[in-house]
């Protein structure tokens, strides 16, 4: 969906249906379309959340990276709980920040047990390193056959983001589509991933 569009539906005063008639884009209302699977209002609350989400990770974790990696998480948490979501208990940015500050501070909890880490000494003959090459290259396998079984719309984006390098607003241009298209692609294709390859976010 293009910019213009978007405006021009704000100038109407609001998102409408094919029949014309209004459609509640309400953070909470977001949220329940979420859990229905709309991918377009997953996208519709990055966009709305996720500069301000990136700003919590980013105080907590002091890392650009690791402070994506939260957002993103947490964003993928949000689509698989939006059904849980209960309005009268919390409101939607509550509730949807609630997801990036745990998953940031698990993850600099992490850091930190990484870091207090000794060493793994060596293996005599280098056996170590061999077997390590061998896990890595079986992962890599597991990666690509996982990757293979998502639709194309999804795929591409995640393999030029995590091989070419591409940021999403790089992605949304070089692919033709808009940034929150994109976003919520990724988002779907990664939680399918870890589906596929049985690892939990």
């Amino acid at each position: 969906m293009t910019g213009a569009v978007l405006a021009f539906r704000a100038a109407l005063g609001g998102e409408r249906d094919m029949r014309g008639e209004a459609v509640d884009t309400s953070d909470e209302s977001l949220l329940t379309r979420v859990a229905s699977g709309d991918d377009d209002a997953l996208g519709r609350l990055y966009d709305r959340f996720g500069r301000v989400a990136y700003g919590l990770a980013l105080r907590i974790l002091r890392d650009e990276r690791l402070a994506e990696d939260a957002v993103q998480d947490a964003f993928l948490t949000v689509w698989r709980q939006a059904a849980s979501f209960r309005p009268e208990r919390a409101n939607a940015r509550t509730w949807v920040l609630t997801f990036v500050h745990r998953r940031a501070v698990d993850l600099v909890r992490r850091e930190e047990r990484r870091r207090a880490e000794p060493l793994a000494p060596e293996v005599e003959g280098g056996t170590g390193s061999a077997a390590e090459a061998a896990e890595l290259r079986q992962r890599r396998e597991a990666v690509q056959r996982a990757l293979a079984q998502l639709p194309e719309e999804q795929r591409r984006p995640i393999e030029l983001a995590y091989y070419g390098g591409f940021s999403q607003s790089e992605l949304a241009d070089r692919l033709g589509e808009p940034l929150g298209t994109i976003k919520s692609r990724m988002f779907t294709g990664l939680k399918r991933l870890r589906e596929l390859l049985g690892t939990e976010v």
